[in-house]
């Protein structure tokens, strides 16, 4: 009792609640079939006829909720459950009938809820797309309507709303079906008839079916629903319907005349006259057309828009190439308006329409003077000194015609009319640049582009408020950059581009656009005198850069293919190498090109040539980097240009592991100059890793003589400063030295003069007794070469016995006297070994 006393409190509550509009639609649907639901548990095997009544109601109700929100799958349950209820409760009242008076009251009183629940059903059918089932729902509605004739409207109603139905889902023979029905039911009583405006509207809409089906095949059938429609009630969209039916059927013109003279006593609108018009125009009967158009104007000779008749006939003409009868009709219009017969507004902009149209397909087809001819029709009807938008793209269109026919003068007056009526538009700015193009006024020009690129950004910002497509000033830049190169003026198509290039969103136009800039401004460069240069030589690194970021954009874009990206990164790249190679003598400048020919790379597939030119690039950086910190620079400045070359070696390192193992390098001087670039980066920024970055040197077995001796010379080139790595490098080109079958002596000599620097500084008196005895043997090395070979230079010889004297010397002074003879007598011993000047230092 409680379960259903809830049940029925929650229906109650979800009918006020919707009638508050608290809940939807759906969500008493969904609160009711929770009711109705509820109230099924609560059923016992012999339910009272209360009960029973309740359960059909809330079943129905339910039922017809799913089918209003569009779920009619989730109606069929309850509309069964429904016809099942009231099979028992017709049952129940016939047990307890006393007679057939009492059966016959029951009856009536069954099924007028059953009426009901087969209507439902008829319409969760056809909603389901199930004809059939409909269709026997429907007929058995019909068996039932004999009794219940105030049903009569109501079922017509419902046949007729499934034929719009199926008729909207093209399913022309199910619709003309449902219409057939509705239009016969509703004749079945007339007292309770839809009437006679609701059948024509029904034999016209199955009129339409018929003639959208298959026109051919049911043009009987759809003449005939006309006809029976228009009898039924007169009503222009029939007689509109009739023609149209009678055109398609291809009826002669005296049919069609008769077919309008049915209804020329109806009262109907100007439009619908000049659509029906216009539909037999169109249609080719030019003949009936035109005389049912002359015949309109009498009919409606107080309206004060008879102009959109003359309208009509002007479009007419013009549609069947008769342009001379149509500018006399345009010229009647012209003294019209200036005689006190004006068009209205909406007319007047209609005609506007038709002039322009026409104007432009003679512009298309360059027969400009003529173009000319209809802007000019249609700039009699402003007056002097108006400011219109309209009038400013009116003459912008007509300067448009006189650039093409040559004659700037009226073109610069129509572009100065345009300026007076809208100074700000795009377009205005653009005609006033391609008059200062035509003038070769290459200032006025530059600042003419420069004003359609401000504006090109406004209608990127704000397009809705100016009203202007996004579009519109990227479009009128390209067209101005292919306008100056047309007219050779390099210097405006460059602005012009520069300005395209920052707005395109079309990647292939934009990187079309950079490589044009590139191009352009690589002719000025190369054209101009050196001073002037590093400007425009700035520009092109600049629009080197724009193509690389929206090259890396670009992998967003799915219209951007991967291989155009590819090709287009291959033309940046080898622009960039050539340019770093061109500017070989601003240091500062290669390295920029030479990176940026990297950064494109990085976009291209790494095969051994992409590799290779990747691995050129950052070396050349790297070199460039530490060339600019070796000159005269603040000290942060270094360490920045010193951090920037270790950055691109560690790169540069990565790419040659890949390269090397694509083939033989043995002869490639890369690690090598690796090896020397990373020193150098390191000495110089004072790496606590140097020393570990020294080990793996040392243990490398074909290390060069060469390449000791420069890091030596490098360990000690300011601001680095590391003695004992300078005289580790040396030492080992020393043993190289040693080891060659035939000792080089001069390269010897050089190698152990630095090293006898480095160990025995001049000037230094106190020195440890181990540095002497190595510094010794380093001379007792150079007397062992010295007296093998007569090849040592003698200013070497006479340096090294000069050192060995002097250190005897210094010796001396501090009073170690044996060290000092040792010393002195190493230097005699270089003595006997001098050639022309033994003689002089004996």
């Amino acid at each position: 009792i409680q379960v259903e006393e809830g049940a029925v409190s929650l229906w109650n509550w979800a009918v006020a609640k919707h009638t508050g509009a608290v809940v939807n639609d759906e969500q008493k649907a969904k609160l009711r079939f929770v009711a109705c639901r509820l109230i099924r548990l609560c059923e016992g095997t012999d339910p009272p006829e209360g009960t029973i009544r309740r359960q059909i109601l809330m079943s129905m109700k339910t039922g017809k909720g799913w089918i209003d929100v569009g779920k009619a799958d989730l109606a069929d349950g309850f509309l069964e459950n429904a016809m099942s209820n009231i099979e028992k409760l017709y049952a129940k009242l016939r047990k307890g009938s006393d007679g057939e008076a009492d059966v016959q009251e029951h009856r009536a009183d069954v099924e007028n809820n059953l009426f009901k629940v087969l209507s439902y059903q008829a319409e969760s059918a056809v909603a389901q797309g199930n004809f059939q089932k409909a269709v026997v729902c429907v007929q058995r509605c019909r068996d039932i309507l004999m009794k219940l004739p105030k049903e009569t409207c109501y079922l017509s109603i419902l046949c007729y709303n499934f034929g719009v139905e199926t008729y909207e889902c093209k399913r022309y023979e199910e619709s003309s079906f449902w219409l057939r029905q509705s239009y016969d039911i509703g004749k079945m009583d007339m007292k309770y008839s839809v009437g006679k405006e609701m059948q024509a509207k029904v034999l016209r809409l199955l009129a339409t079916t018929y003639f959208e089906w298959d026109c051919t095949l049911h043009l009987d059938k759809a003449l005939k629903a006309i006809n029976l429609a228009n009898q039924e009630n007169m009503h222009p969209a029939g007689f509109f319907l009739k023609v149209k039916i009678l055109l398609k059927s291809g009826a002669s013109d005296e049919d069609i005349n008769a077919a309008l003279a049915e209804f020329l006593h109806l009262e109907m609108s100007l439009d619908f006259c000049l659509n029906t018009a216009k539909l037999l125009l169109e249609h080719g009967r030019e003949s009936v057309g035109l005389d049912f158009l002359k015949s309109v104007p009498e009919r409606f000779e107080s309206s004060p828009d008879l102009g959109k008749i003359t309208l009509l006939h002007i479009e007419f003409l013009l549609q069947n190439r008769r342009e001379l009868l149509a500018k006399q009709k345009i010229e009647e219009i012209i003294i019209g308006h200036y005689t006190g017969k004006q068009l209205l507004p909406e007319t007047l902009n209609q005609l506007h329409i038709i002039l322009w149209d026409r104007a432009a397909k003679h512009y298309e087809e360059k027969s400009y003077s003529e173009a000319l001819h209809w802007y000019n029709y249609s700039v009699s009807f402003y007056t002097p000194r108006q400011i219109d938008q309209n009038l400013a793209k009116l003459q912008r269109n007509m300067a448009s015609c006189y650039f093409h026919l040559k004659q700037i003068d009226k073109a610069k007056e129509a572009v100065r009319e345009a300026e007076r009526c809208d100074p700000n538009s795009i377009f205005t700015k653009f005609s006033v640049y391609k008059i200062a193009v035509m003038e070769n006024d290459t200032n006025k020009a530059v600042e003419a582009v420069v004003e359609v690129g401000k504006l090109a950004e406004k209608t990127l910002l704000c397009e809705d408020k100016l009203g202007v497509d996004k579009n519109t000033g990227t479009n009128l830049l390209s067209l101005a950059a292919q306008i100056a190169l047309e007219n050779d003026q390099h210097i405006v198509a460059i602005k012009a581009l520069e300005y395209l290039s920052e707005h395109l969103q079309d990647y292939q136009q934009l990187f079309a656009a950079l490589k044009c800039l590139v191009r352009l401004m690589l002719s000025k460069v190369m054209a101009e005198k050196e001073e002037k240069r590093d400007e425009d030589i700035n520009s092109i690194l600049t629009y080197l850069n724009l193509a690389h970021k929206r090259l890396a954009e670009s992998f967003t874009e799915e219209k951007f293919a991967g291989d155009m990206r590819i090709l287009e990164a291959h033309w940046f790249r080898k622009v960039a190498w050539n340019l770093a190679v061109q500017f070989k003598d601003s240091p500062e400048k290669m390295r920029g090109f030479f990176v940026l020919s990297f950064k494109f790379s990085q976009f291209c597939p790494s095969d051994k040539a992409v590799l290779i030119a990747q691995k050129t690039c950052l070396l050349m950086a790297a070199a460039v980097d530490l060339e600019m910190g070796r000159q005269q620079v603040t000290p942060s400045e270094q360490m920045e240009l010193f951090s920037q070359a270790l950055q691109h070696l560690q790169t540069c390192k990565e790419i040659w592991k890949v390269l090397k193992l694509t083939g033989d390098f043995a002869k490639d001087p890369t690690d090598t100059l690796l090896l020397l670039y990373e020193f150098e980066a390191r000495s110089k920024l004072n790496d606590p890793s140097l020393h570990n970055f020294m080990e793996s040197v040392w243990e490398q077995p074909q290390i060069e003589t060469k390449t000791l001796e420069i890091i030596a010379s490098l360990a000690m080139e300011s601001p680095a400063r590391y003695p004992v790595l300078c005289k580790k490098a040396l030492k080992s080109a020393l043993n190289l030295h040693r080891k060659q079958t035939v000792i080089d002596a001069v390269k010897f000599s050089k190698c152990l003069h630095s090293l006898i620097n480095i160990s025995l500084p001049t000037g230094i008196t106190d020195l440890e007794t181990c540095v002497l005895q190595e510094v010794w043997d380093y001379f007792e090395d150079a007397l062992s070469v010295v007296s093998s070979t007569d090849a040592y230079p003698e200013v070497e010889i006479l340096w090294l016995m000069t050192r060995a004297w002097n250190t005897g010397i210094f010796q001396y002074t501090v009073g170690k006297y044996k060290e000092a003879e040792q010393w002195c007598g190493l230097g005699m011993r270089f003595l006997h070994h001098l050639g022309s000047l033994k003689r002089s230092y004996e």
